[in-house]
C-alpha cells in the first residue's frame, strides 16, 4: 500500500482544514487507517484511526471533538476533517495504514505497517 496526504496549508487560529490521504493498492478495504503528526523537535504523535469498514474511530485527548476521521474505501481515501485548530496543531501530519485495530494504532505506533509522506499543516495564531 503506497499512501500521499495532501491538503495541508497556512491558517489562522480557529480555521478548519481537510487533510486527504490516497491510497493505491487493491487491499486498502482491509487495512485501519490513521493519522499522524509531528511537530518541530517532538516525537510523532498518534492523532486519530479509524477501522477498515469506517464503523469505528478512535481519537488523541488533545484533538477529540475537533477532529474528525473518515474513510471512502470506493475512493481509496482517508480524510481527517480539522475544525477549530489551534496553534499547537502546527506539524507534519501522516497518513498510516496497520492491520491491527485503530486502538493499537494509537498504542504501538512503532508496528504500523505503511507510512505516507507528511503534509505541512502551520496554524498562526
Amino acid at each position: 500500500v503506497q499512501l500521499q496526504a495532501s491538503g495541508g496549508g497556512l491558517v489562522q487560529a480557529g480555521d478548519s482544514l481537510r487533510l486527504s490521504c490516497a491510497a493505491s493498492g487493491r487491499t486498502f478495504s482491509r487495512y485501519a487507517m490513521g493519522w499522524f503528526r509531528q511537530a518541530p523537535g517532538k516525537e510523532r504523535e498518534f492523532v486519530a484511526a479509524i477501522t477498515w469498514s469506517g464503523g469505528s474511530a478512535y481519537y488523541a485527548d488533545s484533538v477529540k471533538g475537533r477532529f474528525t476521521i473518515s474513510r471512502d474505501n470506493a475512493k481509496n481515501t482517508v480524510y481527517l476533517q480539522m475544525n477549530s485548530l489551534k496553534s499547537e496543531d502546527t506539524a507534519v501530519y501522516y497518513c498510516a495504514a496497520d492491520h491491527r485495530s485503530p486502538q493499537a494504532m494509537g498504542v504501538m505506533t512503532n508496528g504500523i505497517d505503511y507510512w505516507g509522506k507528511g503534509t505541512q499543516v502551520t496554524v498562526s495564531s
